[in-house]
Order: C-alpha cells, then sequence, then structure tokens
C-alpha cells in the first residue's frame, strides 16, 4: 500500500461525506439485515482511512473511532475478499489484537466484506462479529457479500443528494446574481420608455406611441419573469401560482415578447392553439418562449428562413403543446441528452446561449405533472411538445 493508494482513498472517503455524520437509518436496517442472517448481535460499517477506523454505524454496541493499528478490519479489507474466522484466536494475525485479547473487546466469530466504490476503490468493511465460535455457510457469505454492496449504494445515494443539493445553491445564488445584473437595465428602460411616451404627441407621432407602449409592455413582462424565475430557482417551484391559464393568450405574449428576434431573423409564426389549462401563466409563457426562440436561433443559424409552426392536441386529461419548425433538427441520439442543464446540441457551435432552455421547460412540464418530449417535425425539423394538465382534468 503505497501513499498514493491512501491518497485515493482518502479522497473517495471525503466524497461520500459520512465521517462525523449520524447514520443513516437506511445504514442501520442494513445492519439488523446482516445480524439476523449471520445470527449475531453485533454489526457494523467501517470506514478506514490512512489513520483510523471510523465506525459509521453500528448495531449492539455504541460506534466509535479507533487507531487504524488496532482495527481488525484494517488488516484484511485491502485483499478485497471477504473473510470469515470462526475463531479470530486461531488466525496469527489477530493473536495480539486488542479487539480478541480483551483489551478492547473478546471477539471470537469475525466476519468482514470489504466495501468497494463504483470506481472500484476499497474504503471500509461491513463487518459481523460475536463473542462466541460461529461459522457461516454459503448463503450466509453471499448475502454478506450483497449487503456490503447495498451499504455501497447507500453512501452513493447520500452522495448523490448531497451534490444535488449543493448543485442547486449554486443555480440559486447564480439565479440571484442574474436577476440582480437584469433588474436593473430593466428598470432603466421602462423609465426611458415611460419618458418617452409621455414626451410624443399621439396625433403627430402614433406608430411611435404604439411601439413605444408594446415595449414598455414586453419590458415589463421581463421584469416580472425575472422575479418569477429567480423565485423559482431559489425555492423549486414552491411558490407556484396555479390557475387557468388560456395556452392561446400565453404563445401570443410569447411570440410578442420575441417580436425584434423574429424580426431580425425573417421568422414566421403561426399559431393553430386552443385550450385552458390548469397552470402557472409565468411559467408557461417561459416555456413557449424558449421553445420558439430555440426554433428561430437554430433555424436561422442553419441559414434557413425560420417557420415555426405552434399547435395544441388534447389527450387524456392532458394538452399536447407542439412547436415544429423547419431547421436542422435534433440527432435521435441526441435528443435525451439535450435536454439536460447546460446540455447543447452538436450544431451548436457558435450560437449563443448556456443550454439553459430545454432543461427549464423539462422542470416546469414536471412541476405541473407533464412531460417533455422531442422528435421530427414533417419539414425535417425539431419538433419539441410538452404536455400540461387541463383545466378539470387533473
Amino acid at each position: 500500500m503505497t501513499a498514493v493508494d491512501d491518497a485515493i482513498r482518502r479522497e473517495a472517503i471525503a466524497d461520500y461525506g459520512v465521517i462525523g455524520e449520524a447514520p443513516a437509518s437506511s445504514l442501520e436496517g442494513l445492519l439488523r439485515i446482516a445480524a439476523s442472517v449471520c445470527r449475531v448481535d453485533k454489526a457494523v460499517v467501517n470506514i478506514i482511512d490512512d489513520r483510523f477506523q471510523h465506525q459509521i454505524a453500528a448495531l449492539g454496541f455504541d460506534a466509535a473511532v479507533c487507531a487504524r493499528e488496532d482495527s481488525m478490519c484494517a488488516a484484511v479489507y485491502l485483499s478485497g475478499q471477504q473473510v470469515v474466522l470462526p475463531d479470530a484466536r486461531d488466525d496469527e494475525r489477530f493473536t495480539d489484537n486488542p479487539f480478541v485479547t480483551g483489551e478492547l473487546g473478546r471477539v471470537r466469530f469475525y466476519a468482514s466484506s470489504p466495501l468497494r466504490t463504483p470506481d472500484g476503490v476499497i474504503i471500509g468493511t461491513l463487518c459481523v462479529f460475536d463473542d462466541d465460535v460461529a461459522e457461516l455457510d454459503a448463503a450466509q457469505r453471499s448475502t454478506m457479500d450483497i449487503l456490503a454492496g447495498q451499504v455501497v449504494d447507500v453512501l452513493e445515494l447520500r452522495r448523490a443528494g448531497r451534490e444535488l443539493r449543493s448543485s442547486n445553491d449554486r443555480l440559486s445564488t447564480f439565479a440571484g446574481q442574474v436577476s440582480h445584473d437584469l433588474r436593473n437595465p430593466l428598470t432603466a428602460l421602462v423609465g426611458y420608455l415611460e419618458l418617452a411616451s409621455d414626451s410624443l404627441e399621439v396625433d403627430e407621432a402614433q406608430q411611435a406611441t404604439v411601439s413605444l407602449a408594446r415595449a414598455e409592455a414586453a419590458a415589463n413582462r421581463m421584469t416580472d419573469l425575472v422575479g418569477d424565475l429567480l423565485s423559482y430557482a431559489r425555492i423549486g417551484g414552491a411558490a407556484r401560482h396555479f390557475g387557468p391559464v388560456s395556452v392561446r393568450e400565453a404563445a401570443v405574449a410569447a411570440v410578442d415578447d420575441l417580436d425584434a428576434a423574429l424580426r431580425e431573423h425573417g421568422a414566421r409564426v403561426s399559431l393553430d392553439v386552443d385550450g385552458i389549462v390548469f397552470g402557472d401563466a409565468t411559467l408557461i409563457r417561459l416555456v413557449l418562449q424558449n421553445l420558439i426562440a430555440n426554433s428561430v436561433k437554430f433555424t436561422a443559424a442553419a441559414g434557413i428562413p425560420p417557420m415555426i409552426e405552434v399547435s395544441t392536441t388534447r389527450t387524456d386529461g392532458a394538452l399536447v403543446i407542439r412547436v415544429e419548425d423547419n431547421g436542422p433538427g435534433i440527432p435521435e441520439a441526441d435528443r435525451g441528452r439535450v435536454v439536460g442543464l447546460m446540455e447543447r446540441g452538436a450544431d451548436a457551435h457558435g450560437i449563443e446561449g448556456l443550454g439553459l432552455g430545454l432543461s427549464v421547460c423539462r422542470r416546469i412540464a414536471q412541476e405541473h405533472g407533464g412531460r417533455l418530449g422531442i422528435d421530427a417535425s414533417p419539414t425535417g425539423g425539431a419538433a419539441v411538445w410538452v404536455t400540461f394538465p387541463l383545466l378539470g382534468g387533473q
């Protein structure tokens, strides 16, 4: 065993973050199964680093920490093999061990299975022992190894949960910063639009007044949207404002918000939408806005004048909103990946954006009990569909 091995093991143990934490109830449950199967009263999950043995869950005694040189498991776990000793006194490795001699314990029967991470690093053992001599049959030995694998699975789940919470915290911080950075120029924009609108004579500049009014309305909607997105990112959608939402009104508002981008790329958007869904109006509008904007952006980047069709159909108490384009489409092999957080298609090089659009849309759909999927449009482009519950349908 080298210093590098110890460093790798320390890093693997640190990733799980279990040292000094309260034992998980699921680990305690696995210990009860192990003790019952092996017909003993004592079982423990040991995590062993380069200095100590940490008992992160124990049954039949109080969990503690001991020096690595005193640990029975430390003497055998790096072999990567299960160890079963009917009487530990008969094994020369434990003749003078304090847990056998009576100094720290009176272990006779001893059995352990290594805890091997998915990367192949052995970080400790699942161990059962007793004060009396005993033996395990083949079925009991096999069960011990299976339970050791389950212990690692529990540790993996705890690690994944911790990483997810950390990721959500970082996302919340990012959303707060972006919200702050966007609100200041938006507030200034609304103020200047109001001044410009008030300074115009309607009779002399009627079209300018109308355009300014539309720009002011769009800026106000964007301000509301930024605030709603910040709340949504921070609390995972807990503060949703559900109620009846006209999909047509949401679609018209989304197209209106995208007016400048549509004009810039010569895009045409046709709306064949109808229906009242039960959901959060701001978030549903955001879904439509993101899907239409994506279609315009990627179609235009391919040198094709964007033609976007937004339609709705009904099925099983839900409304399916479908956004189709005439762009390059999304290869079937990429359709599952591009809806991930900050994932982008292979043809996205040079196109602005962080790859958040589809992942945000999927999350919003899931918050409403719906789904998001991708297939091909009849024109060969991409067709993204999302479902929302019809009012009274769920």
